[in-house]
């Protein structure tokens, strides 16, 4: 079964079960809310070592996002499309990979 179809932005989709789905929303919500805040922190004029640390846990909150989605796209589309012989997906991923090595 192919689980990519073309979707709004050119490019590929991956489906995903509504339990992964639900998972990467909720820390999406999460980072959105400690966005919120930080943003409230600067209209609040809180300190400025308070807002840095904020940003840090935000950074961390997105780079275990990221980690969940690469495990995620590892063992779904990268190992599907290696069986079906696709082996670009490989170049993909090492692109991908140094974007978020940045």
């Amino acid at each position: 079964m192919d689980n990519t179809k073309p979707c709004c932005c050119g490019g590929k989709t991956t489906h995903r079960t509504e339990e992964e789905r639900k998972k990467l929303i909720n820390r999406l919500s999460r980072i959105e809310g400690q966005i919120r805040g930080i943003r409230g922190m600067v209209e609040a004029d809180a300190y400025c070592t308070d807002i840095l640390t904020q940003c840090a846990a935000v950074t961390a909150a997105v780079n275990a996002f990221n980690r969940e989605l690469i495990g995620h796209h590892i063992r779904g589309c990268v190992s599907r499309d290696l069986q079906a012989g696709d082996d670009t997906v490989i170049d993909e991923l090492v692109d991908t990979l140094q974007k978020l090595m940045k």
